[in-house]
């Protein structure tokens, strides 16, 4: 509980100013390098700043791998309109553990070990108390938030990594570390809506629209899972991969009016994983009654829904935003028993920039990680 007395020294808020005013190589004890953007053109350099000591319930861990997001992409460029700068993106992040704290009982040092989208809630309120940090109205992100302490919060493009063990998701052992990195992210963002939801079941029927770095595990899962799988894109180019490579039982292309026609009312779910703008609803109308529309992907344009298209056959359209943490480990440790994992193009440290500019194109199948590990370390200025 909060006293309401004053404090004998600086308050907290003043404490949290001095602690901003330093540069951020000085605002905490350990040295770290990393990558970081300086301005909306989102270009990415090395950068030096320092992480907190490890704290009783943190663990500290080697940064060996780092998938890039999507969000990423937008953060850098503040295309949401909340980034500040310096920043040090990375929210898909894996390594290995160097120290833990004495009240640390989760992890050991030598544990293959994660980070995904947040490092803190506040551990009050029903969402919390309910295993759903991630619906937490005070969540703290892994990178471009405030921790606790009033200090920026740094990402995974990084040699290091703290964070509480809360947030700290144990790697299975024999799952490879680069291609598990995406899942923390892109995994647990497809994962979640399909259980909640009631989707990941055999005999539903769930279509996955757009087939990128979200796209391409929520077919994995959702087959992992049980279901009829049927892929919806843009692209006539990506049927053989979509059913060939990725176990999709049909393909459908959005742009042609026949082949949505014959689908009409068929689906039970859909996810839809696209970050660009585009029509959903054309998607409504290939739900079955009551059938469900789950968006994952972000467009930053407001998309526009005609109540009727809702209201014939009694349909739902939602959201759903990554998971908590329960969920996360139990969405890994299912991804290593079904041999889950991301399709990659594992990257060096200076090819970032590089990498942002073809993700913008759509150029990656499906997710760019980063060599942190064994690249990054050459890079310093």
């Amino acid at each position: 509980m909060m006293s309401h007395q004053s404090p004998p020294h600086k308050s907290l808020a003043q404490s949290n100013a001095s602690e901003m005013a330093k540069s951020p190589e000085e605002q905490h004890p350990v040295k770290a390098l990393g990558w970081a953007a300086r301005d909306t053109s989102g270009h990415l350099s090395p950068f030096s700043f320092s992480r907190r000591a490890t704290g009783e319930e943190d663990v500290r861990f080697k940064v060996l791998y780092c998938g890039i997001c999507h969000s990423d992409l937008h953060a850098i460029k503040n295309e949401w309109g909340i980034s500040t700068y310096p920043m040090v993106p990375g929210h898909e992040i894996v390594g290995e553990v160097t120290e833990v704290g004495s009240k640390v009982g989760k992890v050991k040092v030598g544990d293959k070990v994660g980070v995904g989208c947040m490092v803190g809630a506040c551990h009050n309120c029903d969402s919390c108390a309910n295993d759903l940090e991630n619906y937490c109205p005070k969540i703290v992100l892994t990178y471009n938030g405030i921790y606790y302490d009033g200090t920026t919060t740094y990402g995974g493009y990084s040699d290091s990594m703290v964070a509480d063990q809360r947030y700290i998701v144990r790697i299975p052992d024999g799952m490879p570390l680069d291609s598990a990195a995406p899942l923390l992210c892109a995994g647990i963002t497809v994962y979640s809506p399909l259980k909640y939801f009631g989707l990941g079941e055999p005999g539903k029927h769930v279509a996955v629209v757009g087939l990128g770095g979200l796209g391409h595990v929520a077919v994995k899962f959702a087959k992992a899972l049980g279901c009829k799988v049927t892929v919806i894109s843009t692209s006539p180019s990506k049927k053989a991969e979509a059913l060939e490579h990725l176990g999709a039982d049909s393909f459908l292309v959005s742009r042609d009016q026949d082949q949505l026609q014959a689908a009409m009312g068929t689906f039970d779910g859909i996810l839809d994983t696209v970050s660009a703008g585009h029509p959903v609803m054309p998607l409504l109308g290939l739900l079955k009654s009551h059938g469900k529309l789950i968006m994952v992907g972000a467009p930053s344009e407001p998309l526009e829904i005609p109540a009727f298209s809702l209201i014939i056959g009694r349909k739902t359209m939602a959201g759903s935003g990554i998971g908590g943490m329960k969920e996360t480990q139990e969405m890994i440790d299912f991804a290593a028993k079904h041999n889950i994992k991301a399709d990659i193009e594992v990257v060096s440290m200076d090819y970032v920039n590089q990498a942002m500019e073809r993700l913008e194109k759509g150029d990656v199948r499906y997710r760019f990680v980063i060599d942190v590990g064994n690249t990054l370390a050459a890079t310093k200025p």
